[in-house]
């Protein structure tokens, strides 16, 4: 298939599971690098974003036989990155040690710095959002950096809007004090205009 194939994405997940050998790498193609976005954004980690992301479109090339469609095939494929995200995350933390006086930060153990392309701003909100629990940390990055939604969100995740709205909120207010702090210490109230854009909806 070329890049000019103009089934649509619900016809290519059709395709795939009905045996097409090429439409799956099609789908893959048009929102490869929105998905790759978000799994570095949620994950903070290029090495964990690369497995995450490797893993969950594994689990949907296997399980497109599954997708009923009541959801958009981009809603279905984010919900199953952000959980590939999400997992990695989880069994990170449960199988971290306890940190060395002067090591409480686990970003010193390893992990790689931010490209060295990324703006001064994106590092430092990378760094912030590290920082966060996992859950406020991916409704965060689906809804204020990535744009989706408070409804299209709590269907990825598979909780309440209620839910949704709730963890922004606790993660907003956590970002300004972390931004505040880090670009600027005499407001701690800061935050970059490009994180606080989305705003609850």
């Amino acid at each position: 298939m070329t890049s000019a194939d103009p089934r649509s994405d619900s016809e290519l997940l059709l395709a795939h599971a009905a045996g097409d050998p090429h439409a799956f790498a099609e789908l893959f193609r048009r929102h490869r690098d929105r998905l790759w976005a978000v799994a570095l954004r949620t994950t903070g980690d290029r090495e964990d974003a690369a497995d995450a992301l490797q893993e969950a479109m594994l689990s949907a090339h296997r399980n497109a036989a599954r997708f009923r469609g009541e959801s958009a095939v981009t809603t279905w494929l984010h919900r199953i990155v952000v959980n590939a995200c999400v997992d990695r995350l989880r069994r990170r933390q449960a199988h971290r040690t306890v940190p060395m006086p002067g090591q409480d930060d686990p970003r010193a153990h390893g992990e790689p710095a931010a490209p060295v392309v990324d703006h001064d701003t994106a590092m430092v909100v990378r760094e912030a959002l590290a920082q966060l629990p996992v859950e406020q940390r991916a409704s965060l990055v689906l809804v204020d950096l990535e744009g989706h939604s408070v409804a299209e969100v709590a269907e990825m995740l598979g909780v309440a809007e209620g839910t949704i709205k709730s963890r922004c909120s606790r993660g907003r207010a956590r970002l300004a004090t972390l931004l505040g702090h880090l670009r600027n210490p005499d407001g701690p109230g800061y935050v970059p205009t490009d994180t606080a854009k989305g705003g609850e909806r």
